[in-house]
């Protein structure tokens, strides 16, 4: 049992029609840029951010962070959007692992919670994001995601 009773959830909620988006698609950005969903993350049930977001985009950006961490290393994760240009305070949502611990941080952020959290917790519920959000954004839109990969747009900061 998990004694460190600090805690992340994530939601989202696909705004785009289910038809929005196809197969035949895979290779147009502009439809790809355009399917949105609505993503919320509370920590300890507080509401910490909340924003439509281009979800192929985001999903790319974790699947991309998932990729490469190693066993010796857990990178920074942070989402940027090539929809938006300002990135002088940070990236739209960034995990920033220390020591054993680490912090969520969002230049969109609906209120200021520096929860510190254990880093092996939060490691996993970015995971299970990555892996919840691949598994519905196919059946939702029945698509095969792996076919987007290579033509989902990808957002480096620009520092």
């Amino acid at each position: 049992m998990n004694s460190n009773p600090d805690k992340i959830t994530f939601e989202y909620d696909f705004v785009s029609d289910r038809k929005s988006i196809s197969n035949k698609d895979r290779r147009n950005v502009s439809t790809i840029l355009a399917v949105e969903a609505t993503l919320t993350i509370k920590i300890n049930d507080e509401l910490y951010f909340e924003t439509e977001l281009a979800i192929l985009e985001f999903y790319k950006s974790l699947w991309r962070w998932k990729e490469s961490i190693t066993i010796d290393r857990i990178p920074e994760f942070h989402y940027y959007t090539v929809e938006y240009a300002d990135y002088e305070d940070g990236a739209i949502l960034s995990f920033i692992p220390f020591a054993n611990k680490a912090r969520v941080k969002s230049i969109w952020a609906e209120q200021d919670i520096s929860t510190i959290f254990d880093l092996h917790d939060i490691v996993q519920e970015f995971i299970l994001l990555e892996a919840n959000l691949k598994r519905d954004i196919e059946e939702y839109f029945e698509i095969d995601l792996d076919s987007f990969m290579k033509y989902i747009p990808f957002q480096r900061s620009s520092h």
